[in-house]
């Protein structure tokens, strides 16, 4: 991962303890119910067997890399991915423009504007920055054919995986990118990558698969309403789930991001021949996915109840 082998330069001015009391993870392990990444980072996971296939950690300073990925019937469903890098101390001035080089400035890939990007939020401040990016991956090429150094890192570990164990994988998947760092919260930088199968979001079936002509592409989407649909739905995902990742990261209050606007509301009325149960489990189902926040749905499970 480029991170790792650019702050490698400053390996010997650098030293960093960790209190985040991080969870030690092996590839092969099996992980439900939550990512429990450490004190602080912990995903709700959609129900099914997950499991470590990459596992990387590299110091000083110390950094971290942990992936899980869901199979269903030998495919690939899902897979989240955390960062983690512990950039504080007393030589962060050695750092900084670095990440500004990495967020703001590499050829690739970063926290500006990219055709591939379908939506793009940042905030950034000097070397306080947060970010979130919601896109479409051309699966093919991002495993054979990755344009960065970090790509090919990346690409190695999950070919592994997937030949080890026979797997197959989406031609395209959804994907969105979360990171924050700040000095102001003790110096960690964090991001977490999150990809999906379209089909889990009840996507129709697609015709174009690479990065260009997808029909989820943000050039081509208005010619495709359906996909459309499955897209605004994914940013609503995304913006739910980056508003808790920044209260994970404790980010302060004035680097947050305003994404309430992508929200998809979610009709919450009982209609007078739906039994209750069924209204529940489907609450339920919209907490799993991350379509809801834990207060929204304790709000709406209230009113159903009473």
């Amino acid at each position: 991962m480029k991170k790792i082998l650019c702050l490698l330069i400053f390996c010997f001015v650098i030293s960093i303890t960790s209190n985040s009391s991080a969870k030690t993870f092996y590839t092969g392990d099996q992980v439900k119910d939550f990512f429990n990444y450490n004190n602080d980072i912990s995903i709700k996971l959609n129900p099914g067997n997950w499991t470590v296939f990459r596992n990387q950690t590299r110091g000083f300073p110390k950094q971290k890399i942990i992936a899980i990925g869901r199979v269903e019937n030998n495919q690939i469903m899902e897979v989240i991915e955390i960062y983690e890098g512990l950039l504080g101390g007393y030589y962060i001035k050695y750092i900084e423009p670095i990440l500004i080089e990495l967020m703001f400035k590499d050829e690739h890939d970063g926290c500006y504007e990219r055709s591939e990007y379908y939506l793009l939020e940042y905030y950034r401040k000097g070397s306080t920055f947060n970010c979130m990016r919601v896109r479409h991956i051309d699966t093919t090429k991002e495993l054979n054919y990755p344009d960065s150094p970090d790509g090919k890192a990346s690409a190695s570990a999950y070919n592994f995986w997937i030949k080890s164990n026979s797997l197959t994988y989406p031609k395209v998947f959804l994907h969105s990118y979360h990171s924050y760092f700040s000095r102001m919260t003790g110096g960690k930088w964090y991001e977490v990558r999150h990809m999906v199968h379209p089909k889990l979001l009840g996507a129709p079936k697609s015709n174009f698969f690479t990065e260009e002509t997808s029909e989820y592409h943000k050039s081509n989407i208005s010619q495709f309403p359906d996909h459309k649909k499955i897209m605004e739905k994914w940013v609503s995902i995304s913006s739910r789930f980056h508003k808790n990742f920044e209260n994970m990261t404790k980010a302060k209050s004035h680097h947050k991001l305003s994404l309430d606007k992508y929200f998809i509301e979610i009709e919450l009325e009982a209609k007078s021949n739906d039994p209750v149960v069924d209204q529940l489990k489907q609450l339920n189902e919209l907490y799993k996915s991350g379509a809801l926040t834990k207060e929204e749905f304790t709000k709406a499970k209230n009113k159903l109840l009473n």
